[in-house]
């Protein structure tokens, strides 16, 4: 997902985007959503299929699998 989309997603939780990098300001996003901070931290298993952050979160050749990624 491309920063502009990143930021409209935030602006829509009522959030502030500012000056974040891509890698915080998704965290940020999945806290207030009252998701776990989760992206990019480098997990082995990844149980959240439906997280909109996981293609860029998990590797291409990981994210179809069952979950396995970083």
């Amino acid at each position: 997902m491309k920063m502009q989309e990143i930021r409209e997603k935030a602006r829509m939780a009522d959030m502030k985007p500012g000056k974040l990098n891509k890698t915080d300001l998704i965290r940020a996003i999945q806290i207030k959503e009252g998701n776990p901070a989760c992206f990019a931290t480098g997990r082995i298993f990844c149980d959240q299929d439906e997280c909109c952050w996981r293609a860029d979160c998990l590797p291409a050749s990981t994210s179809d699998q069952t979950g396995v990624g970083n």
